[in-house]
């Protein structure tokens, strides 16, 4: 079976050259999953109704992002221009993650080409993160029975703190963030689980300690996985502090993707961050999570 891939043409936004933020890499990473066969064809997703995404975030909020309303220093925090494309992408792509955790009810496997925006909170965006998707696709999934207690396995560099907040009162969703302790932000949120790395760690210990907390997260009891696999961890990435190879990320994708494969709970993968130097190797360490789940799938 092939594994369902969502992608949109609408995920690479007009933002200006200059921006920290590699914006291309959406459409590369799909050219590449073409070019290597992980898949013929994609889903398309739908942009994210209002309904679904007022389930996380204000009214207020959401209005302003459709309506290009955000104030300047909103909009400077995010890190974006709310400009027309910027405000398509953050609709379709958070409408991708919906779509691919819908898939992963269906086929056990799902992932997005785009998403992890896990920066994003109630009433705010930060940090290249406009709508928090995990958290919208999440309360999505719960609200119309597909699930009930959801996990989100967050280890991305930089700490999950909008999906920390949005759900630190909600006993049904449970979050871990596994990311570098002096990196973005600068103020923690506090997560269910927060495990925090020192800077400039290697393979063996980074996979060490993944193992141990997966071990304590498989006495808990989950129906749905949304698993933020950020390429930030690698020694290459401009806005990262780890010391990951290449190997590292793939062995690191293959642990997490088949851990819960193997109890039968439905898993979405989402991008997550990834800055590195060089562009060719971002697209490649990206698609590892795709790649991955086509292995196993």
């Amino acid at each position: 079976m092939e594994l369902p891939i969502v992608n949109h043409p609408g995920y690479v936004a007009k933002i200006n050259d200059d921006n920290k933020f590699p914006i291309k890499k959406f459409s590369e990473l799909a050219n590449h999953i073409k070019k290597k066969k992980i898949v013929r064809k994609f889903f398309i997703p739908e942009p994210c109704s209002f309904e679904t995404l007022n389930q996380v975030h204000s009214r207020d909020y959401i209005l302003n992002i459709k309506n290009k309303t955000l104030d300047e220093l909103s909009q400077k925090k995010i890190g974006f221009p709310i400009n027309d494309s910027v405000v398509q992408r953050s609709f379709v792509a958070t409408g991708g993650t919906v779509l691919a955790s819908r898939l992963a009810i269906d086929f056990g496997l799902a992932c997005n080409t785009a998403g992890g925006s896990h920066h994003a909170s109630f009433n705010e965006g930060a940090g290249f993160c406009v709508f928090n998707d995990v958290a919208v696709a999440t309360k999505y999934l719960q609200n119309r029975g597909y699930a009930r207690r959801i996990l989100i396995v967050d280890l991305d560099v930089h700490q999950g703190n909008g999906t920390a907040d949005i759900f630190k009162d909600d006993n049904s969703v449970f979050t871990f963030s596994m990311h570098c302790k002096s990196n973005y932000p600068a103020k923690k949120s506090q997560s269910d689980l927060d495990v925090e790395l020192e800077d400039n760690l290697e393979d063996k210990e980074y996979i060490d300690i993944l193992k141990k907390y997966l071990m304590y997260l498989n006495q808990e009891d989950f129906d749905f996985i949304f698993y933020i696999a950020g390429v930030d961890i690698h020694y290459n990435d401009r806005l990262g502090k780890l010391k990951i190879s290449d190997e590292g990320i793939k062995k690191r994708d293959q642990i997490v993707i088949n851990n819960f494969f193997q109890k039968r709970i439905p898993l979405c993968g989402v991008l997550g961050g990834g800055y590195n130097k060089d562009f060719e190797k971002l697209i490649e360490l990206h698609s590892m999570l795709h790649k991955s789940c086509a292995e196993i799938i």
